[in-house]
């Protein structure tokens, strides 16, 4: 799994509002988005939708990931 690199606020939100309109398919969602983008041209988009591919993944996980401090 790769995880979010660069998250911005607005991302985190995003993601959730993803998470509470579209529930499991939240990722789907979100990996839609990101190859219109792509499909488009638009490759920060693209790029931004990924992430948030990724953030879906780990904020519906159930248990943590990495260093808990």
């Amino acid at each position: 799994m790769h995880l979010p690199l660069f998250v911005e606020p607005r991302d985190v939100s995003e993601a959730q509002l993803l998470m509470a309109h579209y529930g499991d398919s939240a990722g789907l969602e979100a990996s839609e988005r990101a190859e219109a983008s792509r499909n488009i041209g638009n490759h920060l988009a693209y790029c931004r939708w990924r992430q948030i591919e990724r953030l879906v993944i780990m904020l519906s996980l159930q248990s943590s990931i990495g260093t808990i401090h």
